[in-house]
């Protein structure tokens, strides 16, 4: 009896039962290596992390200051820190200063506790904003912001500018990489493995430097002083980690 062909088939219905266990065999000689190479290589792999480290000096002084007001109704506290809050961000306007914004803005009663009986006895107000100045002008724009009246220096911090943080950032990443593949290379030499290929990068940049504060209540010393405060910046670590997976 004769097998009659398939539907929408292009061969006869005899010839595909030839060309199947042809088709399986050359799956066999092809994909199956082939998927084994694959698998062989997500196995056999050394995961190896470095890290490049640069050391930049520092040139803008990141501050932050603010007025603090306190008196008997919240009206009058409220008015007078505005007042002297306008004036001082208008001394750092006409400073030319980076970054300038409001960061915070605070109205709060003050308690007394006499026989365990809580009373307000008046209330505070608090304006903060913090700003950037070439750390050079950092002493004399203090003293001078204190004038304009400010009364709290709430902290400093020291940082280089965007553009040397970015080119050291490009260097440590440059470091990180070589020292992560001349431990790779010392690896397979000690085991005496051959490196194929990268197979996945993973890249840490770095993180901001953490700040360095002024005790606020230095602000009464800056008003009273006579001469200009001292403000020496120091060196900022940008640090890049790269962690390489490489097939063996």
């Amino acid at each position: 009896m004769t097998r009659a062909a398939l539907p929408g088939s292009q061969f006869p219905s005899g010839n595909l039962w030839k060309i199947l266990p042809l088709a399986m065999l050359l799956c066999a000689i092809f994909i199956l290596p082939a998927l084994a190479q694959e698998k062989d290589k997500l196995w056999r792999t050394l995961s190896v992390s470095g890290r490049g480290v640069e050391t930049i000096p520092t040139t803008l002084a990141q501050v932050s200051l603010g007025v603090e007001i306190q008196g008997k109704t919240a009206q009058e506290v409220q008015q007078e820190a505005a007042r002297r809050s306008s004036a001082v961000v208008a001394f750092l306007k006409s400073q030319n200063v980076e970054k300038l914004q409001t960061t915070g803005i605070q109205l709060n009663p003050v308690y007394s506790y006499t026989n365990n009986v809580q009373r307000i006895t008046g209330y505070a107000a608090n304006n903060t904003v913090s700003f950037r100045i070439p750390t050079e002008r950092a002493g004399t724009l203090l003293d001078d912001a204190v004038k304009a009246g400010a009364t709290q220096i709430n902290g400093i911090s020291f940082v280089a500018n965007d553009e040397a943080i970015a080119a050291a950032q490009k260097q440590a990443l440059k470091e990180a990489t070589q020292d992560a593949q001349q431990q790779a290379d010392a690896v397979f030499s000690a085991l005496g493995f051959k490196s194929k290929e990268v197979v996945s990068i993973q890249v840490n940049n770095a993180s901001p430097p953490p700040p360095m504060f002024l005790r606020a209540e230095a602000s009464q010393k800056l008003a009273n002083a006579d001469t200009s405060t001292p403000v020496v910046g120091g060196e900022q670590l940008v640090e890049a980690s790269v962690t390489l997976q490489i097939s063996y």
